[in-house]
């Protein structure tokens, strides 16, 4: 009688101990989701006189959301379209079919430029299939150009500025996970907040983690500023906590935003492999109760116990063979310039579609793609072009307009453009992916001179304006 009257304390026990298991769990699957936003805290704590105050990264969520003034910079707030209606919560998962969660780092810059909100600055979708025993991880970049529901086009980091700004149901989290899954077309069940102190302090915890370093990088330690940098070299090596966080975040390579992704899911799996290759589950579960009380303040996230216990059961037994990693990187996306002039990556919906399917769909495809060619899919797409001069070639307009009308293309205008262009130029009014694609790879248009200014009630959809380089091509001859 006596264990029975003892086993509900014992089995509140374990569940705390599988709820830290889970929380490990959460890092190994979400490492990457580091940024320099969590410095904030990190900083603060360590460092900063005014440690006692609570911590700036606890005001995220708190404080009084004023909306973002006027004129302020469209990468933190994006024109608001209408006054944002209560976005329906996230579909609960049922225990049993896939389950997606959104992993989120935030933006250090806005802490060290002292503004009330955050944008997100990491975005990694997860994904488990518990009947097929398949896992995926998709990086989605921060500069994507994007609908933002309730809100004008903006890059797809300011959704989580938004939704803390404006105090939308769900906060910050909320608005970026239906975003993504505005975006996307995948159902999002879950998301997690990773702080960067719960990182470094589990990456010591199993003795740092083993990476192949591909080429010499740079990084920094703390965050610029902080004057403590260190150069890895190309090879196999242990890192600790900071140095992986450092290593995960850093941003000045040739790939920029790409190669870091690249290098945060390779920090993912490196430490899910450290975990199982030494078998240090049977360790991490002896701390569990230590760990859990050090990182759960640390992890925000609307999963609830019981289902963090079911998804650590699950995920430690996908094999790696059957965990696909992408990002939404070169060959997926257009680099352009939005209204205020900021780099933003313009999607193609297509390619990302097929790429998405992969990942997340067990067969066929989550929704049809665009049939035909290229060219086919510009003319199904039936965007209004107006082609303007912008060279010292008289008739290079009316040429051009013969030449595209003959490949398909809708030309509802044209003229002269008032002022010279050394660049053929193009301009996106209201989302034309296929026509823009096209386009640019068939006049050879530079990623400087691909525009979005979406206007929907433009009486054009696209605007092309040819160029000093497009006359000296000598097309017509």
């Amino acid at each position: 009688m006596e264990d029975q009257e003892q086993s509900p304390k014992k089995l509140g026990r374990h569940l705390t101990i599988l709820g830290a298991v889970l929380l490990i769990l959460i890092i190994i699957l979400s490492a990457g989701v580091i940024s320099y936003a969590s410095a904030r805290s990190y900083y603060l704590a360590r460092y900063s006189p005014a440690a006692q105050s609570p911590l700036i990264a606890e005001a995220l969520g708190t404080a009084s959301a004023t909306p973002p003034a006027t004129g302020e910079s469209a990468e933190r707030a994006p024109a608001i379209q209408e006054t944002p209606e209560s976005l329906p919560t996230l579909a609960p998962w049922d225990g049993a079919g896939r389950v997606t969660i959104l992993m989120l780092g935030l933006d250090y810059r806005d802490w060290a430029e002292q503004n009330d909100y955050s944008r997100s600055d990491t975005m990694i979708l997860f994904t488990l299939d518990p009947l097929a025993r398949k896992a995926g991880i998709l990086s989605i970049p921060r500069d994507l150009w994007v609908s933002i529901p309730g809100f004008k086009h903006g890059k797809i980091n300011t959704a989580y500025y938004l939704g803390q700004a404006y105090k939308l149901p769900g906060g910050g989290p909320g608005l970026a996970s239906k975003t993504v899954e505005h975006f996307l077309g995948v159902p999002v069940n879950y998301y997690a907040q990773i702080d960067f102190d719960a990182f470094v302090r589990f990456i010591d915890e199993i003795g740092g983690v083993k990476i192949d370093v591909p080429e010499k990088i740079t990084v920094d330690l703390l965050g610029d500023g902080f004057n403590t940098k260190k150069t890895l070299q190309p090879g196999v090596q242990v890192l600790p906590g900071e140095w992986a966080l450092a290593y995960a975040r850093a941003r000045h390579t040739e790939g920029g935003d790409f190669d870091r992704a690249r290098r945060q899911q390779q920090v993912i799996l490196a430490i899910r492999d450290r975990i199982l290759r030494f078998d240090m589950l049977p360790v991490l579960i002896q701390k569990a109760p230590v760990l859990y009380k050090e990182l759960s303040s640390s992890i925000h996230t609307n999963l609830n116990l019981q289902e963090i216990i079911k998804l650590a059961l699950l995920a430690k037994d996908i094999p790696l063979s059957s965990i696909q990693n992408e990002v939404i990187g070169k060959g997926f996306t257009l680099f352009g310039f939005s209204p205020d002039d900021l780099s933003i990556l313009i999607p193609i919906p297509d390619k990302i579609h097929l790429l998405r399917d992969q990942i997340f769909a067990a067969d066929g495809s989550l929704s049809p793609a665009t049939t035909g060619s290229p060219q086919e899919r510009m003319q199904a797409e039936g965007a209004r072009l107006e082609v303007l001069n912008g060279s010292q070639a008289p008739d290079l307009a009316a040429q051009t307009v013969d030449f595209l009308t003959g490949l398909g293309a809708t030309i509802t205008q044209s003229g002269d453009a008032g002022q010279p262009y050394p660049a053929t130029t193009i301009i996106d009014y209201t989302g034309n992916p296929h026509t823009l694609t096209y386009l640019v790879e068939l006049l050879g248009i530079r990623p400087g001179r691909i525009l979005s200014r979406y206007d929907p009630s433009s009486t054009i959809d696209v605007q092309l304006i040819l160029g000093s380089d497009w006359a000296a091509s000598n097309p017509f001859d």
